[in-house]
């Protein structure tokens, strides 16, 4: 399964996008972009870090999103088994769908709360987390229509808390929002091949100490940090779906196996072997 860096495809018509289960446990993604984004999460316990609002979750967690509101992954540092299913909704979808139809006025409240982070618990997180998890068994007219139901159960209730005493303000300008999406699309397309600083920063119209620089604010790792990262992830996926240490090794961008291995124990505390032979036994 393709890891989701965030990158959205532009070309559907649909307003909404599901990432059904995806996993980024290993990466560290502070990361933002225009689309609402509504989060469920179980069998889990971990950090959740929405703008400057950092607080923890036990078990579960229910979250929407306002449009450019920076937040870390909610799975980051998981070691539990555990469920993932993260819904976009695009910004058109409230501009002009919600405000033009009058019979959805509370749904345009709820984006417009979203701004402020809102977390939400009880049966609403109970009940709301059941429908997400089935979502993606749905045919294209019944998960519109489902998605539609989960907004309305969201906009009518009690239980949440906002998350930020006022409207976040996104401190990056669309400048920079469009750098770091370009960046992570890039590392998306291209993490099977050779991908050096250089290259990037120049791509970032930047000089390497500065795009460094750049970089390791946005996303609290450094460039080759955070692409390792996310190759090891991606080799994960491989050595559990049948591949053997030496292709999930070079399908991942790796020049070498004894870099790969030594990049894999850094970043889980096991060697590629170990690994597989855990989860498969598991």
């Amino acid at each position: 399964m393709k890891i989701q860096l965030e990158t959205f495809d532009q070309q559907s018509k649909s307003p909404f996008l599901l990432l059904h289960d995806p996993k980024l446990s290993d990466l560290f993604y502070w990361h933002f972009h225009p689309e609402f984004e509504l989060v469920y999460i179980e069998g889990a316990s971990a950090t959740r870090h929405v703008g400057d609002h950092i607080s923890s979750y036990k078990e579960s967690d229910l979250v929407l999103i306002g449009s450019n509101i920076p937040h870390l992954n909610f799975d980051h540092g998981v070691t539990t088994t555990y469920q993932k299913e993260v819904l976009h909704i695009k910004p058109y979808f409230k501009t002009d769908f919600i405000q033009k139809t009058p019979e959805l006025q509370s749904l345009e409240h709820l984006l417009e709360l979203s701004k402020y982070g809102i977390a939400f618990f009880g049966n609403t997180k109970k009940e709301v987390g059941e429908l997400l998890k089935t979502l993606y068994t749905l045919t294209p007219f019944d998960f519109f229509m489902r998605v539609i139901n989960i907004l309305k159960l969201l906009s009518q209730s009690k239980e949440f808390e906002l998350l930020h005493k006022k409207p976040f303000v996104n401190k990056y300008n669309k400048k920079e929002q469009d750098r770091i999406r370009t960046i992570y699309a890039l590392i998306d397309e291209r993490y099977q091949e050779k991908i050096s600083v250089d290259e990037v920063a120049q791509l970032c119209n930047l000089t390497k100490p500065a795009f460094c620089r750049y970089f390791k604010k946005a996303t609290g790792s450094t460039f080759i940090g955070f692409l390792n990262q996310y190759r090891i992830s991606q080799a994960k996926r491989l050595l559990l779906s049948g591949k053997n240490i030496t292709e999930a090794c070079y399908a991942c961008g790796f020049e070498s196996m004894s870099y790969f291995n030594r990049t894999f124990r850094k970043i889980t505390d096991e060697n590629p072997s170990d690994f597989k032979k855990r989860y498969l036994k598991n």
